[in-house]
């Protein structure tokens, strides 16, 4: 409880990282309904690796081309952001119309981008052994400080993120769920397809950039997969994923705090016990369901 009126304070150093945080909890899970609705689980693997990739990019980029390390935090800000985003949209972009090819083929195209990131991020990396190490910290989600401009600009990013998602929800379900349906509406199916991965690929890389891919990865998947079998309608799909993943970010960071964990490992852990225990439950249910019967 102590720990608790500690960082909910007003004077509490990590605020920004704690709101922060709760953020990414609650948003993240959102795309990762329909992520789960294309079958597409690949693509929150692939693209926190390719958001990655631009932050190492942008860290190590005065090393292979010669350019001056910015000196300045929020020009070196700028830069890391922009490398994410940019090259999270890029990837987005070309994926959303290699997905109208084969779903086989779609699928190898991921794990290819996957394997790319990682080995060129780890590549460029090479020779920078502090970048290397503040891309390592990313990596492990962990969140040290967080400043007001980056408060702000994930906070903005976000909102646009969440007002589009409320403002098309409909359109988005339809081509996601029942694309025949939608083409029969007549529907603008590829506009609507490129809008919602133009707007995963903004949230993955916002998320990266705060809490590294593994954690971002988690969060997608991890609290829809939860709410999947406990809810019947679409919006409660979406509500119940957002709120399971916005308090395990929650208490994550809480405990972290007090028991002196990293933030990212431990939220990722609680959302994995809460899966399993989902799990465990939804088969003693069906077991004494299905004994009952007989």
């Amino acid at each position: 409880m102590n720990s608790m009126m500690e960082i909910l304070s007003a004077d509490f150093l990590l605020r920004n990282s704690l709101y922060v945080s709760v953020a990414i909890g609650l948003i993240c899970p959102i795309i990762g309904v329909y992520i789960i609705l294309r079958r597409m689980v690949f693509l929150g693997i692939a693209l926190p690796q390719i958001s990655s990739f631009g932050i190492a990019l942008v860290l190590s980029i005065h090393i292979w081309f010669g350019h001056a390390n910015p000196t300045h935090y929020g020009e070196q800000n700028i830069m890391i952001y922009a490398g994410a985003i940019g090259l999270s949209l890029i990837a987005i972009i070309w994926l959303a119309f290699s997905e109208k090819q084969n779903q086989i083929y779609s699928e190898s195209r991921l794990g290819a981008v996957y394997a790319i990131g990682l080995a060129a991020s780890i590549l460029i990396l090479a020779k920078c052994p502090v970048a290397e190490q503040g891309w390592m910290n990313l990596l492990k989600g962990e969140i040290i400080s967080v400043s007001n401009a980056d408060l702000w600009l994930t906070i903005f990013g976000l909102g646009i993120v969440v007002f589009c998602f409320w403002r098309f929800n409909r359109e988005f379900t339809l081509v996601s769920f029942d694309r025949e349906m939608a083409i029969t509406l007549k529907k603008n199916v590829l506009l609507w397809d490129l809008l919602l991965f133009l707007l995963i690929g903004a949230t993955i890389a916002i998320a990266v950039l705060v809490v590294g891919p593994l954690v971002a990865f988690g969060f997608i998947i991890i609290p829809p997969l939860i709410s999947r079998g406990l809810v019947k309608s679409m919006r409660g799909f979406i509500f119940f994923s957002s709120l399971i993943g916005g308090v395990c970010a929650f208490l994550g960071f809480m405990l972290a705090y007090k028991y002196d964990l990293p933030v990212g490992a431990l939220d990722i852990t609680l959302l994995g016990v809460i899966l399993i225990l989902t799990f465990l439950f939804k088969d003693i249910f069906k077991l004494f369901v299905k004994l009952r019967k007989n």
